[in-house]
């Protein structure tokens, strides 16, 4: 038996990511440097005690199952438990993918009820944050609730994007909306829930009869629950918490890495970030930092200057070439007297001599491919802008 089983959703297409997801899962997007976006929810699982969690894939998954593997960065790599990747199950009739979130636990049920658990975490891989799930589970034993979800404040204008909630003062929620036009709060559900598993599964077998059902937990399962009365709490976290779902959020979360004052440690030995990726550290400048002619460890050759930026492993910066505010993945190289600011360019793209491409302060940071590049590129003659 297994006291509490995590499944982690890892199918998401990520649609707003525009070309950061035309071939890869959302989870899957480099992050930070050096990690990709689904590192911070496994961590989170090792160091939270989270010993057996099924990653549930669709979307382009290639790439994702070869870097979570058998776990074993996050020591999950165990003979009973682990890591167990799930992608949508494939009867005779070919594949029925996975409609919605609660749809795709309802197609693992037999996955869950062989660790026969009480308690089931559900929890998203594109999201940026440190979370000890045990001390969600505690409140949510303590408060004997049928379900608890984890929430934080967010910027009025940005609560249409999340599920809203009402709670008591005691924390029980009595209301849940998802995604409203007008919000009545902004107390944001994170996406992160722990559930009693019999009750969650009898509505999870309840919403699958449902034909006009989305399938889905904020849309579906909450409401369901809600309306019966059953007991739903609020878990109030405190810390750094990013949803990148969009160019903008994936951005600005990169940029906050450089913020001294920023409350997610990537180097906390408490609380480490694990990765399959590369043993290279990855590399951040701030406002005040000119690399010339250096050599890092990460296997970058920089003969220009950068300002603010992060960037990835065996990139190459040619003399007298800025870049400024932009985030750099693996193998990029970037030709001389070349001009990038608040621009992310993807894997192995080569950026011609004289390039110039700047994003505007009020429009998302432009995203770059070898593909894109070159169209933007016959058209302008050298410089985007």
């Amino acid at each position: 038996m297994k006291e509490c089983v995590g499944m982690l959703l890892a199918g998401g297409e990520g649609k707003r990511l525009g070309a950061l997801t035309h071939h890869l899962a959302k989870p899957a997007v480099p992050f930070g440097g050096k990690y990709r976006i689904i590192d911070f929810t496994l961590s989170n699982c090792a160091n939270s005690g989270i010993d057996t969690l099924g990653v549930l894939t669709q979307y382009s998954p290639l790439e994702l199952n070869k870097h979570v593997g058998s776990g074993k960065p996050w020591d999950m790599d165990q003979q009973y438990g682990g890591v167990t990747t799930l992608p949508p199950y494939t009867a005779k009739h070919g594949a029925d993918w996975y409609s919605g979130t609660a749809d795709a636990i309802y197609q693992n049920i037999n996955f869950i009820d062989q660790y026969d658990p009480d308690y089931v975490l559900v929890i998203s891989g594109d999201h940026i944050y440190q979370m000890d799930y045990q001390n969600l589970l505690n409140q949510h034993k303590e408060s004997k609730a049928d379900a608890t979800i984890s929430v934080i404040p967010v910027p009025w204008e940005e609560a249409s994007r999340f599920g809203i909630l009402n709670a008591t003062d005691e924390l029980r929620i009595y209301e849940f909306d998802e995604k409203p036009e007008n919000p009545k709060s902004n107390l944001a559900s994170m996406g992160i829930y722990i559930f009693s598993w019999d009750i969650l599964k009898a509505y999870l077998m309840e919403d699958r009869k449902l034909n006009a059902s989305s399938h889905d937990f904020g849309k579906d399962i909450i409401p369901a629950m809600l309306q019966d009365n059953r007991r739903l709490f609020a878990y109030q976290f405190e810390g750094y918490w990013k949803d990148v779902g969009t160019v903008q959020s994936y951005w600005e979360a990169n940029m906050d890495l450089l913020d001294e004052d920023w409350s997610l440690s990537l180097n906390n030995k408490k609380w480490h970030i694990s990765t399959n990726d590369s043993n290279f550290p990855p590399q951040y400048f701030g406002e005040d930092a000119i690399v010339k002619h250096s050599l890092v460890k990460s296997g970058c050759w920089i003969s220009g200057k950068v300002y603010s930026s992060v960037i990835f492993k065996n990139v190459l910066i040619e003399r007298d070439s800025m870049v400024i505010k932009s985030i750099l993945h693996p193998g990029v190289g970037v030709g001389k007297n070349c001009i990038l600011e608040r621009v992310i360019v993807m894997e192995n793209t080569v950026i011609p001599a004289g390039t110039i491409i700047r994003t505007n302060k009020d429009e998302d940071p432009l995203v770059i491919d070898q593909k894109v590049l070159e169209e933007k590129l016959s058209v302008t003659g050298g410089e985007v802008v």
